[in-house]
């Protein structure tokens, strides 16, 4: 074949229908004959099979890369949508959104201008003001599609920062530059909240030290009365806060912070208030749990990811404003793409919104999913989740083999086995037990649970976003749990007996 027919246009449309097609029947079968999670490959076993494929070497069709493909991926590919997946925030996804994703690639759109994507760029608009909507912004809002969590929230910071710079130089007497203003900046945040906090911080120029996180309470949620203390000290310090970050949904624990009472804070202190809903977002479309979210319509910046619970496939995500004027910190014009004068024109380019230019129409699979199913059937599925989570809760608190650290809000679950024989009361053992429990299932393949640390103490975690998990799913792999775990403490202890006191030693 030549190179060109390998092109999609008019003349290889039908090259196109049969290789997709291929395609799909193969990933179909895969999925249908999914016994487990995952085979339990090591790096080791299939690094070999990788490094082997000569990529100068091209197959010349579709099915035999497909057959490689089998080998090299496939066939050991981590499937999501098993009922015995629960470790980290990957959703099985919604079939709508895979055919949106689907024409994405095949129409390959640029949503950074409106000559490269037209109707595309108006079908994120519109879905922004849905979701800002679901929010409960007004019509001032706005904000973008971003490839992720991550990004929203450096976004987010990004406009707090420079928002926080302008008002500085405002009510300041003498003239300061950005650089004199940047080592005063501080963040307020959990101390649960996700990491990307941090890197963001970093990669604002302000460092890692100006991230401060803020004591939880019980339930691993932001404690208001310590976040005021933190804002009084860095008033008096000469400190400024330039962000409070609250999360409605930790990556841990699925804790929600009280959104309302942070809020009053931030409006005391004239403070921005960034949302990271990047987890608990799913609550938009809840039609049980909604008022979890009360408060977040108070925030300055929201971020939501859709490829978390809203089922749609990685990438999925957007950063929120409740002001559209601040987004004018990320727009820049270049003379080739969005020249000033588009804006006279009342041109809609997006690139005047985003840290991205060239970027995905990922927009497409949220559209598709509510034309076909409808944001109360996204809902359903995310409270289905919730219920087990809550279900799930119950076991574990009954079963004397386990302890869980915080009743959930959302659908995770931290916990840890607990050796019967506790001689060694300094918690290695029961960290190293764990740590070999979840190391042996996954190597099993049968199932898989992330872990954690809380409090210097290793944890097993359950991330539940599958609706078809059953209890009965979860029972099994608290025994596979038990098992592993047990035979490992078992095997420590007859070989590192306890010693005997004087009196058993007579």
């Amino acid at each position: 074949m030549s190179s060109r027919s390998h092109l999609l246009n008019d003349r290889t449309a039908e090259h196109y229908r049969r290789s997709l097609t291929h395609g799909v029947e193969r990933v179909a079968a895969k999925l249908a004959g999914a016994e487990q999670p995952f085979t339990g490959v090591t790096p080791a076993e299939l690094a070999p099979t990788v490094s082997a494929v000569d990529l100068d070497k091209p197959l010349g069709n579709a099915r035999e890369a497909l057959d490689e493909l089998e080998r090299v991926y496939l066939r050991d590919a981590v499937y999501f949508h098993h009922p015995r997946y629960l470790a980290h925030l990957n959703c099985p996804v919604v079939i709508p959104a895979v055919l949106g994703e689907a024409v994405i690639a095949a129409v390959n759109s640029s949503l950074d201008t409106w000559d490269q994507s037209a109707g595309g760029t108006l079908i994120e608009r519109r879905l922004i003001d849905w979701t800002a909507q679901r929010i409960g912004f007004d019509t001032a809002a706005d904000g973008i599609f971003t490839s992720g969590g991550s990004q929203s929230n450096l976004q987010a910071l990004l406009l707090a920062r420079e928002e926080t710079c302008r008002l500085v130089r405002k009510n300041s007497e003498t003239s300061l530059s950005t650089a004199q203003i940047l080592p005063t900046l501080r963040i307020l945040t959990s101390e649960c909240s996700h990491f990307s906090i941090e890197k963001a911080a970093v990669l604002l120029g302000l460092g890692p030290e100006a991230v401060i996180p803020v004591p939880t309470d019980e339930q691993r949620r932001m404690r208001v009365d310590a976040l005021t203390e933190q804002l009084e000290r860095c008033a008096l310090a000469g400190e400024t806060v330039m962000a409070v970050v609250a999360t409605a949904g930790t990556t841990d624990f699925g804790s929600i912070d009280p959104l309302p009472a942070i809020a009053d804070q931030c409006e005391r202190t004239n403070t921005w208030l960034h949302v990271d809903a990047a987890y608990g977002c799913g609550l938009l479309t809840s039609p049980r749990r909604r008022a979890l979210l009360d408060g977040v319509e108070r925030a300055d910046s929201v971020t939501v990811d859709y490829h978390k619970s809203f089922f749609q496939p990685v990438s999925s995500s957007t950063v929120l404003v409740r002001d559209r004027d601040t987004l004018r910190h990320v727009t820049y014009h270049a003379d080739y793409l969005n020249p000033a004068r588009s804006v006279e024109q009342e041109i809609p380019n997006q690139v005047d919104k985003s840290i991205q230019t060239t970027r995905r129409f990922d927009a497409l699979k949220l559209w598709m999913t509510l034309r076909v199913m409808g944001a109360d059937a996204l809902g359903e599925l995310f409270d289905e989740v919730v219920d087990r989570a809550a279900d799930a809760w119950r076991l574990l608190d009954a079963d004397e083999r386990f302890e869980v650290v915080v009743e959930p809000q959302l659908s995770t679950l931290v916990f840890r086995y607990l050796p019967r024989d506790g001689h060694l009361d300094d918690g290695t053992l029961i960290d190293r037990a764990n740590l070999h429990a979840r190391e042996a299932l996954f190597a099993s393949g049968e199932a898989i649970v992330a872990g954690t640390v809380v409090d210097g103490r290793h944890y097993l975690k359950f991330t539940l976003l599958n609706p078809e998990t059953s209890l009965a799913d979860i029972a099994t792999v608290l025994d596979l749990i038990a098992a592993h775990a047990g035979q490992y403490a078992d095997r420590h202890n007859a070989a590192h007996p306890p010693a005997l006191s004087a009196a058993q030693a007579c």
